[in-house]
This record gives C-alpha cells, sequence and structure tokens, in this order.
C-alpha cells in the first residue's frame, strides 16, 4: 500500500467545508448589517455602540467556541465537527427568523434584538469550535510534506466561503429596493447557510476519526487502519510509533513544555485579528459606500476584494511549503504595513476613490498570502501531541477575543479619526512582523511529533 494522496485530499476537502461556513457565517453580515441597524437599531433609537456590538456579536459564540474546543475535541475531532454543523444550521434558521415562536413578525423591540444575537452567538460557536478543530484535524491527518498545503485549504474554503456569500447577498439585494432588503432580504441572505450546513453535517459521517486523537484514546488498531489508508502501511507503522513515543497515557499539563509556546500560539493569534482584517471583512460594503459608491457597487467592489483574496490563498497555499512560514509572515506584515500606512495617509487628506481601493487590495492580499492562511497551519502544527488540544483552545479564544475587540471598536474609532484607526491597523502590522522574526520558528517539513522536540530544546 503507497500514500493515497487522492483520499487525503477528499476527507481533506470535507473537512475544509467546516472553513466554508466558516466564512460564510462571518460575511453574511457584510450584506445585511445596515438591515439588520434599520430594523433592530435605527428604529429604536439605540446607539452606534449597540449596532457595532450587534454586527460582531458572534465573536461572542468563537470565543466560547475556541475556548470550550479542547474539550470537545477531546471526545473526538469527528464529533465535534458535527456537533459545529449542527450549530450553523440552527443559527441559519434562527437568525433569518428570530421571531419564531416568541415574537411578532416585523415588529422590532429589544427582546427580539437580544433573540437575534442569540441566535448568531448561536452559530459564532460553531464557528469557533469549526475554527480550532478543521485545522487540527487536517494537521492530524496530513503528511507533514504537505501538511502546510492541506491546512491552508481550510483558509482557502473560509475565503471561498466569504465570496460565495458575497454572491449570494448580491444576488439576494440585486434589482431590489431598499425597504424590501430592509424587510425581507437580509432574512434569506441569513437563511442561505442552511444549504451548506446540512451537505457538512451529512458528509462528516462518511469521514474517519483523525488516527492521532485514536492514539492518544490508546485505540491503535483503529489508528493504525486509517493512518494505512493516507500513508501506505509500511510508513503507517512507523509514524504510529512516532505518535506513540510522543503521546502518554496520562495527559500533559499545558505548561510541560515551558510557557513560551502557549505565549507564542496566543500572540499568533491576537495579531493575525490586531492588523484588522476582519474590520476590512465585516464592513467591505460600508467601507466602499464611504468612498462614494452606491449601494449595488460597494457589493461588487466586495466581490471584487473577495476574488483578489482567493487568488493570494491560491499563492499561499502554493509556497507555504516550498518557503516556509516565517518568510510568508513576515512579507505579508509589510506588505499589510504599507497597505494601511497609505489609507490611513489618504484619510488624513480627505483623499478618496479609486487610490484607496487600491491600498484595501494591497492589504488584503498581504493577508491571504500570509496571516490568513499561515496562522491557521501554526496554530495546528506547533503544539505537542499532549497538549495539542488545550492549546489549540487557548490560542483560538484569543484569536476570537480579539476579533471581537476590534470589531466592536472599530464604529466608534471611526467616528473618532478614520486616519487614526487605519493608522494604528498599521503599527500593529510592523509589529507583527517584528514578532515573527524574533520569536516564531519555522515548523516546515517537520512532523506533529517532532515539535516535542524543538520546544524541549527551547
Amino acid at each position: 500500500m503507497k500514500q493515497n494522496t487522492a483520499y487525503i485530499y477528499v476527507v481533506t476537502i470535507v473537512a475544509t467545508l467546516g472553513g466554508l461556513l466558516f466564512g460564510y457565517d462571518t460575511a453574511v453580515i457584510s450584506g445585511a448589517e445596515k438591515s439588520i441597524q434599520a430594523f433592530l437599531i435605527e428604529s429604536q433609537g439605540l446607539s452606534s455602540f449597540l449596532h457595532g456590538i450587534t454586527v460582531s456579536s458572534a465573536l461572542i459564540g468563537c470565543i466560547i467556541g475556541g475556548a470550550i474546543s479542547g474539550f470537545v475535541s477531546s471526545y473526538g475531532r469527528k464529533r465535534a465537527l458535527i456537533i459545529a454543523g449542527i450549530l450553523f444550521l440552527l443559527s441559519a434558521l434562527g437568525s433569518a427568523n428570530p421571531e419564531f415562536l416568541f415574537f411578532k413578525k416585523g415588529e422590532a423591540t429589544m427582546g427580539l434584538l437580544w433573540m437575534f444575537n442569540f441566535y448568531r452567538i448561536i452559530g459564532g460557536i460553531g464557528v469557533g469550535l469549526a475554527s480550532a478543530v478543521c485545522p487540527m484535524y487536517i494537521g492530524e491527518i496530513a503528511p507533514a510534506k504537505i501538511r502546510g498545503r492541506l491546512v491552508s485549504l481550510n483558509q482557502f474554503a473560509i475565503i471561498f466561503g466569504m465570496l460565495v456569500v458575497y454572491f449570494v447577498n448580491w444576488g439576494i439585494a440585486d434589482g431590489q429596493t431598499i425597504e424590501w432588503i430592509n424587510e425581507i432580504g437580509w432574512r434569506r441572505m441569513f437563511l442561505s447557510e442552511a444549504i451548506p450546513a446540512s451537505v457538512f453535517v451529512v458528509l462528516l459521517f462518511f469521514v474517519p476519526e483523525s488516527p492521532r486523537y485514536l492514539a492518544l484514546k490508546q485505540e491503535d488498531d483503529k489508528a493504525l487502519s486509517i493512518l494505512s489508508k493516507f500513508n501506505g502501511l509500511e510508513k503507517a507503522n512507523k509514524i504510529l510509533s512516532d505518535i506513540k513515543l510522543t503521546v502518554d497515557v496520562n495527559k500533559a499539563k499545558l505548561f510541560s513544555y515551558g510557557k513560551a509556546v502557549i505565549i507564542i500560539g496566543v500572540l499568533l493569534s491576537v495579531f493575525q485579528q490586531f492588523v484588522g482584517i476582519n474590520v476590512a471583512l465585516y464592513y467591505a460594503p460600508r467601507i466602499f459606500e464611504s468612498m462614494g459608491a452606491a449601494k449595488d457597487a460597494s457589493m461588487l467592489q466586495t466581490i471584487i476584494m473577495g476574488l483578489v483574496n482567493v487568488v493570494f490563498t491560491v499563492v499561499a497555499i502554493m509556497t507555504v511549503d516550498k518557503w516556509g512560514r516565517k518568510p510568508l509572515l513576515i512579507v505579508g506584515s509589510i506588505g499589510m504595513a504599507i497597505g494601511m500606512i497609505a489609507i490611513s495617509t489618504l484619510a488624513f487628506m480627505d483623499i478618496i476613490g479609486i487610490t484607496t481601493l487600491v491600498f484595501i487590495i494591497v492589504y488584503t492580499a498581504s493577508f491571504m498570502m500570509s496571516w490568513g492562511p499561515i496562522c491557521w497551519v501554526l496554530i495546528s502544527e506547533i503544539f505537542p501531541n499532549k497538549i495539542r488540544s488545550q492549546a489549540v483552545a487557548i490560542a483560538v479564544a484569543a484569536q476570537w477575543a480579539a476579533n471581537f475587540f476590534i470589531s466592536s471598536t472599530y464604529p466608534p474609532m471611526m467616528e473618532i479619526s478614520n486616519g487614526g484607526t487605519y493608522l494604528f491597523y498599521g503599527v500593529m502590522s510592523i509589529i507583527s512582523a517584528i514578532f515573527v522574526w524574533k520569536f516564531v520558528p519555522e515548523t516546515k517539513g517537520k512532523t506533529l511529533e517532532e515539535m516535542e522536540s524543538i520546544w524541549k530544546k527551547k
């Protein structure tokens, strides 16, 4: 038996549907947020701060989902992904019809606002689980030589999910009146997520459990069987032997390998958000409208940005196992700094137009070829086997907490200073490059079992 590359890719693609739903769920709000503002915020005379909280409420669920991902995945990576898929489905149905059972349809109240946020939080828990477990699962089934590429496919799926929902939102809104979108259109945007969520749940029943999880649970025969399907029998025996050397019956304590590995994992997550990428993703149509584009044009420009994101994520997929993780992160940080500082300068000078769009694309392209996929690759592989599920949970929870902070503070920060807001993200991009250069180890080509020796040496 030889390495079954086709089977590896099929299983990876099923797992990356969790990433697609991650992107779909987080970006669906971009087309609906102005309708939500009109229906639930402005109609009740509520503040812009509450609007910011509502737009980013799913991130509260993401923090919860990330934080509990270690516990949930300890009962199986596959089970955790099935739970995430069910949560995506419930969120899609509930966000589209938050009045269900308890409220009068179309009548905005504070209770309805909280119910809408509740359903968004449910979806956020699904996103938090998927964001931690999808890369972990793919990393645990992937051969070392192509692990970076396969985990990066999850980021491609996230961006593709965002692009799909941009098209869906645009298709729903195209040719319709603002009144129709504010009454019906936004509901259809949320409801559309139910289709990919249902497909994800069904397909998960046909993929295997993570062999490293099975080895951790002393189910060596099952682990060997799955490893054989992926790698061939001879190589599978060697891999299982290496796994057993790094897996104890007694679970290692979180800081068994020192605090550095946990701190570096957390800071990778925080910097991925503090550079401001999700502001560009969540508020994309509004940003383009502020540049003078009409609503339809702003949606179209958002789609153009989504296509750029897909192209540059492919660049990362093709280069991550050749160039390594560190060079891509540093180059990406420099590109993001150039983009954001230029946008800041233009904002301070009150220059709005095509130049701003160009630098937004420079910024997002730089992120998508570096911090977008590579951060997830590192989080999935940097932690030793014994502490991986615990450490990934902490890193992912930190990431979503940082995401929530950045997204919810964007509207009030913009009220204070447009240029100052973008300058902050530019400075964070510069600091992120220095952090990677000084502290992050290169993991290209190393097996997950070799991560233990990296941190033991340190």
